[in-house]
């Protein structure tokens, strides 16, 4: 049975003293307010922070800790990456991959994806694997076909027990930080499709159980919509996970 998901991915943005304070309104406020059992929440904040976040929601058993990134090596002379045995040495639970902001600026290609895939895997991190198509794609109708060989060229190449281990993100490019939305009627239509595609590179029980958030500029005013669609588990949120009122609300939108 596939879990309801909401996370949140706060991207390069707060301090310490921020990051503090802003984890510690969330979960007191899933605390206060979130009285059902069918969510999960994630937070998902910068590299520095993991450890002080990580212990604030320690005792929040709906409260869990994911990275942004991570390595594709195991240890060694790679300045600057974060390996998996690290992230999971502070209580890392998932971590993104394939993000269309890494894909974009760092250039990660399929192959890259692949193994940050099994390294996170190797550790017993679940990643939450992201994709979706640019404007140019949507426009040309192809945005199906370009999602699905994104999912063959990645999640295609996983075992039964790893694919098991991983939510898959379904972001529209367009719509990340533009203000636009796709319309829950354009989220269900993309997400089953994926679900189809999913069911024919596994099964259609492994499919059916697979969660798939959306990813596209969700917030407090679209998310119930949005997450009443069937193939709609949740949400990987941007700009409103950085305001703890506007996350809450998004959580209770189940």
């Amino acid at each position: 049975m596939r879990k309801n998901i909401v996370a949140g991915n706060w991207k390069m943005n707060k301090t310490y003293q921020d990051a503090q304070a802003l984890v510690s309104e969330i979960d007191n406020m899933v605390k206060d307010e979130v009285t059902h059992d069918n969510v999960e929440v994630i937070v998902t904040p910068p590299f520095p922070f993991l450890n002080s976040v990580g212990k604030l929601i320690q005792g929040n058993p709906r409260m869990h800790l994911a990275a942004q990134d991570v390595s594709a090596h195991e240890s060694g002379a790679y300045t600057g990456e974060v390996s998996a045995a690290m992230l999971k040495s502070v209580g890392v639970e998932y971590v993104l991959v394939g993000h269309s902001e890494r894909r974009q600026y760092h250039q990660e290609d399929a192959d890259l994806l692949l193994k940050k895939m099994k390294a996170a895997l190797a550790q017993g991190i679940k990643p939450i694997f992201c994709c979706g198509e640019p404007l140019e794609v949507r426009e040309a109708e192809d945005h199906f076909k370009y999602v699905a060989q994104q999912l063959r060229e990645t999640v295609a190449h996983l075992s039964n027990e790893e694919f098991d281990q991983i939510v898959v993100a379904y972001e529209p490019i367009w719509a990340i930080g533009t203000g636009k939305t796709a319309s829950s009627a354009q989220a269900q239509e993309m997400h089953a499709s994926i679900r189809e595609e999913l069911s024919r590179l596994f099964d259609a029980e492994a499919a059916y159980n697979k969660t798939i958030l959306y990813g596209g500029s969700a917030n407090p005013a679209n998310a119930r919509e949005l997450f009443s669609q069937p193939d709609v588990d949740g949400g990987l949120i941007g700009g409103a996970s950085l305001k703890s009122r506007d996350f809450t609300d998004i959580i209770k939108s189940f």
